[in-house]
């Protein structure tokens, strides 16, 4: 299971599949397991609050993580093979650069929509189970 595909990627990179690599199915999945393993360390520790219960990725919305899982597997995994990584720079370290501001601005803005998350698995999300990230909150 991915929370992209290669055709969200040609959304965004519609010729991709002209620099000789055809499907990235790993790469999918390594980006959802670092996305999973930030959403472990970042958000689900404040979200359980004092809970030592383990992050159910089943109760997790996949889907609300596409355009973040795009941009993230366009930086991390595919424009770093394409790029010569020269000093210069070139089209695909130009175009790593961008996509890895738009993962992290995207990242974020999803912590601050609030992460769909079934907490009690009845498989419907209400507005409790997607509270927004609250940012310079002081907590005592």
């Amino acid at each position: 299971m991915s929370m992209s595909t290669d055709n969200d990627i040609l959304e965004y990179m519609p010729d991709l599949n002209d620099y000789g690599i055809q499907g990235f199915s790993d790469e999918h999945a390594k980006t959802r397991n670092d996305i999973l393993r930030r959403l472990r360390i970042e958000w689900y520790p404040r979200h359980r609050g004092h809970s030592s219960s383990e992050m159910d990725v089943s109760k997790l919305t996949e889907s609300q993580f596409t355009r973040v899982a795009v941009f993230h597997v366009l930086s991390y995994y595919i424009l770093p093979k394409l790029t010569q990584f020269t000093t210069d720079g070139d089209r695909f370290q130009v175009m790593l650069d961008f996509y890895k501001g738009r993962y992290e601005e995207e990242f974020n803005l999803i912590l601050r929509d609030g992460i769909e998350y079934d907490e009690d698995g009845d498989s419907t999300v209400t507005d409790s189970e997607k509270a927004p990230e609250v940012f310079l909150k002081l907590e005592r």
